[in-house]
């Protein structure tokens, strides 16, 4: 095993083989690993974790206890289920095996269990149940997702980003989410430093690729959505993935969970060498999934009533048996669920979207009481009731070139965007379009004189929806209302407004879902 030092490094184990279950935490189990050969003991038990010590661990020790359930529940509550055995099996040594390894329910060399198993070379090890005693812990759960997540077996980036780049998010996360904001500052800070020699010298994994993209593009919504795309989409040979992946794969595959193309970011973050754009025009062809967002979290799926157990947080889509394992949701094992508001969900008893139906706009806590504990095996998440509109102000833009803000006499006052000449243009981030289809869109406009155009688009110009031509009001503060309808995937989008010809003020557009 390795020697834990400052970088934190871990082994992780070689994963192979099905899995058989264990139904309860035995009360010793003796390690057949590696250098392992330790009977350790069962000093904890709840229905989420089974804690072992070894002989030279002080029994005192409480904090794994909770700390380590409160981490698995976390996990699966954000990542879904790993496996049919609920536990985690988490080991603790002593005084011996210094670091720490993982090992997932497909590995027979641990018994089929997800297991984490670390150690120390310190006689007092353990005691202080903070700072790396949380870290180590953290690390090797970071493992068993990147090695297990919706049913798949192995990390085809494992090569790529080693063994420690995928934890260090996933350590700051687990912090965030746990409300641990002491421990989420620690490590953000110890991160931020961080430098590796791969894939080139000095490179900041955590500062210029991870944190922009978990920061900007949906927190731990974005981590999960790139296992779950891995698992719909990448090649496998049975269980297992059926390689690892390149570098133009991998950043195909983080653009369509960011929902944006990140090859941007990537050649900041670590350059962009010719092989990778060849790799990264073919991931493109390969694997045909967009770079839209697929939108907020519209209903959250949990395993058990009162909304207990694992969950999955699902956007507005059509989710076949497939799908549904793809993003970690096993057949015939949902019990209760949330709805967020404006959007319904309909659960089949058979696969797509076939046999009886059950039709939710709320959240449930038991749905044994309407015949359907365990019973949904496809699912249609989308928007619910009447029209929806959004009305955005002008002068709210994101970013823009070449314009300036005045006051305006239109009706309800405020300011209105002027002196917008030729190629200016505007930008609003994060506009949500909560279901694929028809919209219109509204805009007030003013113009002197006439003769300028407007065009709308999505994200920077990826996609154009449309344009439309301004005509003369008989003045900058005579106002109309123009609209225009397009066509627009469900997602969450950058949109822009661009000037083809100029001499035009904007006070205000709305965009409007057509029923």
């Amino acid at each position: 095993m390795k020697t834990l030092g400052p970088a934190l490094a871990f082994a992780l184990p070689l994963l192979s083989s099905a899995p058989t279950w264990a139904q309860n935490a035995p009360a010793t189990w003796t390690e057949h690993w590696f250098e392992h050969n330790q009977t350790v003991s069962r000093v904890y038990q709840d229905k989420d974790v089974a804690v072992y010590f070894d002989s030279a661990v002080n029994r005192s020790i409480t904090w794994p206890n909770g700390f380590v359930g409160d981490v698995w529940r976390y996990t699966r509550r954000t990542y879904g289920q790993f496996g049919t055995d609920a536990q985690l099996y988490a080991i603790f040594h002593t005084a011996k095996y210094s670091g720490g390894h993982p090992s997932t329910y497909f590995d027979t060399s641990h018994d089929s269990r997800n297991v984490i198993d670390v150690g120390s070379s310190s006689s007092t090890a353990w005691t202080s149940g903070t700072g790396n005693d949380l870290d180590i812990v953290t690390h090797e759960v970071a493992h068993i997702v990147e090695g297990a997540s919706k049913g798949v077996h192995n990390s085809p980036a494992f090569g790529l980003w080693g063994d420690s780049k995928w934890a260090e998010i996933f350590v700051y996360d687990v912090y965030v989410g746990l409300g641990r904001t002491s421990d989420a500052n620690r490590w953000y800070n110890l991160m931020l430093n961080t430098t590796d020699g791969f894939p080139r010298s000095n490179t900041h994994w955590f500062r210029d690729w991870f944190y922009p993209i978990y920061k900007n593009y949906g927190g731990a919504t974005v981590l999960n959505r790139y296992f779950s795309l891995l698992a719909q989409y990448y090649p496998k040979n049975g269980n297992d993935y059926a390689r690892s992946l390149n570098w133009g794969e991998f950043i195909h595959f983080w653009s369509g969970a960011a929902g944006v193309n990140l090859k941007t970011l990537a050649t900041s973050a670590f350059g962009w060498p010719t092989e990778w754009e060849t790799q990264f025009v073919q991931a493109q062809r390969s694997f045909p999934f967009t770079y839209a967002s697929p939108g907020p979290n519209a209903t959250t799926l949990y395993q058990d009533i009162n909304h207990g157990g694992y969950a999955a947080a699902l956007p507005v889509g059509r989710y076949n048996l497939a799908t549904l394992k793809a993003w970690g949701v096993r057949d015939n094992d949902i019990t209760s669920l949330k709805v967020a508001n404006g959007y319904k969900v309909t659960l089949y008893a058979d696969d797509n979207f076939t046999g009886a139906s059950l039709t939710k706009t709320a959240d449930d806590a038991s749905l044994v009481d309407d015949g359907w504990n365990d019973v949904a095996t496809s699912i249609i998440v989308e928007a619910s009731g009447a029209a929806s509109s959004q009305l955005i102000q002008a002068e709210s833009y994101s970013a823009m070139l070449g314009i300036i803000t005045e006051a305006t006499t239109d009706s309800g006052g405020g300011s209105n965007v002027g002196a917008i000449d030729t190629a200016d243009w505007l930008a609003y981030n994060n506009i949500q379009f909560p279901v694929s289809g028809t919209y219109t869109v509204e805009y007030r406009v003013s113009s002197l004189s006439g003769g300028g155009s407007l065009s709308l688009d999505l994200n920077a110009g990826a996609t154009v929806l449309g344009s439309l031509n301004i005509p003369s009001t008989g003045g900058w503060q005579n106002w109309t209302t123009l609209s225009h309808t397009v066509n627009v995937t469900a997602g969450t989008y950058n949109v822009g407004i661009y000037a083809p010809t100029g001499g035009w003020n904007l006070n205000w557009l709305r965009i409007t879902r057509t029923p």
